[in-house]
């Protein structure tokens, strides 16, 4: 089993795909962060839409937007990285056209806005690890995953801070905030472009090459839907459970949200290093068993009350931030493992179909939970987390990559 040892920051940035691909994922993230946030916003103020059509035509974007990862998933296994992600950018740039282009109560315009916005959100993570699996391999694969998840956190946060204090200029500063996301995602799209990276699978390492069939991974897709609702916990669940159970001022959420930008930011690529020197299928279980224990804790600071109870999801949203972080830096990282080269990008696409599965109806169960109590919200979390967690560990690894002379030893996995 590879194990890292220390960060070289010049090699991360060539194993992410280059300097210049590495300022395309700065821009494009730093332009999402303008505008992603307060798309909500947009609609009701700018558009005049009401809050449910805004928030329903938003859904049926993303959701819609998962049809096309098949579609992705072919195309990356026929060879095609740079182009693929600098299409899943130019798609937003249509999106965003669309949206400046929207009349005020065109909901169905709106929708098709967000349908664009979704397709590219979508395809962008599967043709983004495609990209770097065939640039770097075994665990510094790892580690340029990571950084390129740190890099991309860093740059929605400073878009979403920009455009917060851009606000204050109404409907005409939503609009500009708009028009400065396009021109960012047409920029990112010519910089990913540019790189020019197709892949050749003759020319992959031989511990890469593999003609077996895409692994099924059942229990991983399925547990991988409920691990991502961790990713809403910062934005939806605790937000609505300080503010409705709690009755904490609405700073509490933002220095949550904050801290856990800034966690993610820093610790992402070190505590991915650290792990390396465990199996990916193991430190993903691990993932889950402390995004469990943090759900537990959640339930214990809930009861706590006003005065203490704030300050102790604050503490304990920590914990469930490091269980974030592990399970990014061991999820993609495993899928990509598993995944024979030659259908490699239908298996990335198979896991992004269980991630946005797991986004879209995120928000729908939290909010079902959240009315009937903190037991019913946070226990039910643990239960499935806890379960999911079993799952992932237990699940046998299939294919041809786990066979004899193929040249992986199923500790890397």
């Amino acid at each position: 089993m590879s194990t890292i040892t220390r960060i070289q920051p010049r090699a991360l940035v060539r194993a992410s795909g280059g300097p210049r691909y590495a300022v395309a994922l700065a821009v494009d993230a730093l332009g999402t962060g303008l505008l992603r946030p307060f798309l909500l916003l947009y609609g009701v103020t700018v558009l005049r839409l009401s809050a449910p059509a805004t928030g329903i035509a938003m859904t049926v974007g993303v959701v819609v937007g998962l049809v096309c990862m098949p579609a992705v998933g072919r195309w990356l296994d026929r060879g095609a990285r740079s182009t693929v992600v600098a299409a899943s950018m130019l798609v937003r740039v249509l999106g965003v056209a669309l949206l400046l282009a929207t009349p005020a109560g065109h909901v169905r315009l709106f929708a098709t806005a967000a349908l664009f916005l979704g397709i590219g959100n979508q395809a962008w993570p599967a043709a983004h690890a495609a990209l770097v699996a065939t640039v770097a391999h075994g665990r510094e694969r790892d580690i340029a995953l990571a950084g390129g998840r740190a890099l991309r956190n860093a740059g929605l946060g400073a878009g979403a801070l920009l455009a917060t204090a851009c606000l204050a200029g109404g409907t005409t500063a939503l609009q500009a905030l708009a028009a400065v996301t396009g021109l960012a995602y047409l920029t990112a799209a010519a910089l990913a472009w540019s790189v020019h990276l197709h892949a050749q699978p003759a020319a992959a390492p031989a511990m890469d090459r593999a003609d077996g069939p895409a692994p099924r991974m059942r229990a991983l897709l399925a547990a991988n839907v409920v691990y991502v609702f961790c990713l809403n916990v910062p934005e939806i669940a605790l937000p609505l459970v300080l503010l409705t159970q709690l009755h904490a001022s609405p700073v509490w959420s933002a220095a949550i949200f904050v801290a856990n930008t800034v966690l993610v930011v820093t610790l992402q690529v070190p505590v991915t290093v650290l792990m390396s020197r465990f199996s990916r299928r193991t430190v993903l279980a691990l993932a889950g068993v402390v995004l469990a224990a943090s759900y537990l804790g959640f339930l214990a600071a809930t009861s706590l009350g006003r005065g203490w109870g704030a300050p102790a999801v604050a503490t304990v949203s920590v914990v469930c931030t490091i269980g974030e972080i592990i399970y990014a830096g061991s999820a993609t990282a495993l899928v990509t493992a598993l995944a024979p080269a030659h259908v490699l990008g239908r298996t990335l696409a198979r896991f992004e179909l269980s991630t946005g599965f797991g986004l879209a109806v995120s928000p729908a169960v939290i909010t079902a939970l959240a009315p009937h109590g903190s037991a019913a919200l946070w226990g039910s979390l643990a239960a499935a987390t806890l379960l999911s967690a079993s799952a992932v560990a237990t699940e046998k690894d299939q294919g041809t990559r786990l066979a004899s002379g193929d040249g992986v030893k199923k500790g890397d996995q």
